[in-house]
């Protein structure tokens, strides 16, 4: 289950997901199961695709879209005032001032624009917090990413987050953009099979309200990247409310990579209630090398990811 970003070629990423599964699974001593992951016969698997669901907003000369009223930009500064106080914790602690002086540069360019008389207009705003993300990837490890050139395109995708928990009525015709999303990826599954969920990026908040209402057995919930745990900008506007592990879920595995911008840190164990068996979600850092690190196919080549993952194949 994807997650920000464009659109998307299903049958690609699918291929690409697999083969980057494979590759950990070697890593992970699971040399038997590649040619099973490759070729399909190891298990059924599908590539949820509801990136269309957001071009209108995201097609060229549209991006103005993106935001479609004052609580969304709102939003989106509460998101990134979030990710701002995770990378200066993790700064804090590893004393890094280099790090913390690029913070500081960005928390002063917010705009404070959720008390503001709206005479600026919603794209203002958008483009201030697209300088203020700048500053941020100019964090040596963040700049070693280079995923995204500017905060500005970075926030055209995170603002996908916001319309997600924004729970719009798009099309005006009673069903909201994050219902559909749900009953999109949703869309095919069998619940008298197990399903295992890998889910990469604003996915892993699909995956977490899809799968509240899901009748059958889910022996492994995969998180990567995962913006769950982004204090009140995400946390907080989940459903339900309090959140807690769905309830047919038997295993939660949540990675994270200390490059990757847009993940909440490991403290989301912390907010969530567990489920009636007990099960929470159980973080560990990874570690990429490279470019792009906020990207599923680094998550699924570390060993750490691909090992519990086929494990729970296998069975």
């Amino acid at each position: 289950m994807h997650g920000i970003g464009g659109l998307r070629d299903t049958e690609r990423e699918r291929r690409e997901w697999l083969e980057a599964l494979a590759e950990g699974a070697r890593k992970a001593g699971h040399s038997d199961a590649v040619s099973g992951l490759t070729q399909g016969w190891l298990a059924e698997t599908r590539f949820a695709d509801y990136s269309d669901l957001f071009t209108d907003a995201d097609a060229q000369g549209a991006q103005a879209e993106t935001l479609e009223d004052q609580e969304d930009a709102a939003f989106m500064e509460k998101f990134v005032e979030a990710l701002l106080d995770q990378l200066a914790r993790e700064a804090e602690e590893r004393g890094d001032r280099q790090a913390l002086a690029a913070i500081e540069d960005a928390r002063a360019q917010l705009p404070g624009f959720a008390d503001d008389d709206e005479e600026q207009g919603i794209l203002e705003p958008f483009r201030v917090l697209g300088w203020a993300l700048t500053s941020v990837l100019q964090i040596p490890g963040l700049r070693a990413s280079a995923q995204w050139a500017s905060g500005l395109p970075l926030l055209w995708h995170l603002a996908q987050v916001g319309r997600y928990l924004g729970r719009h009525d798009a099309e005006g015709d009673g069903r909201t953009l994050d219902a559909r999303i749900r009953e999109r990826v949703l869309h095919g599954t069998d619940p008298e099979r197990p399903l295992v969920v890998v889910s990469h990026s604003l996915g892993t908040v699909v995956a977490f309200e899809a799968l509240r209402g899901y009748g059958g057995r889910v022996p492994l919930l995969m998180t990567l990247g995962s913006p769950l745990a982004t204090g009140a900008a995400v946390l907080h506007r989940l459903v339900p409310q309090p959140p807690r592990t769905p309830d047919r879920v038997e295993r939660w595995l949540n990675f994270w990579d200390r490059d990757d911008i847009v993940v909440g840190r490991p403290r989301i164990e912390k907010w969530m209630l567990p489920n009636a068996t007990g099960v929470l979600p159980v973080t560990d850092r990874v570690d990429s090398d490279g470019l792009w690190v906020h990207t599923a196919t680094k998550y699924l080549r570390q060993p750490a990811v691909a090992g519990p993952l086929v494990e729970a194949l296998k069975k």
